[in-house]
C-alpha cells in the first residue's frame, strides 16, 4: 500500500512541475525600471 501511495504522490508532484516549467518558460520576463540620470551631473 505504502508503495502505491508514494508513487501516485510522485507521479502528482512530477506533472505539477512539468506544468509549472512549462508556463513558466512562456512568462515575459520582468524588467525593472532603470533610475533615469539627471541632466546635470553635478546634482
Amino acid at each position: 500500500m505504502a508503495d502505491g501511495y508514494l508513487e501516485k504522490h510522485q507521479q502528482d508532484y512530477e506533472a505539477r512541475k512539468e506544468a509549472y516549467l512549462r508556463k513558466k518558460r512562456h512568462l515575459p520576463k520582468y524588467r525593472g525600471k532603470a533610475p533615469q540620470r539627471p541632466e546635470d551631473e553635478a546634482l
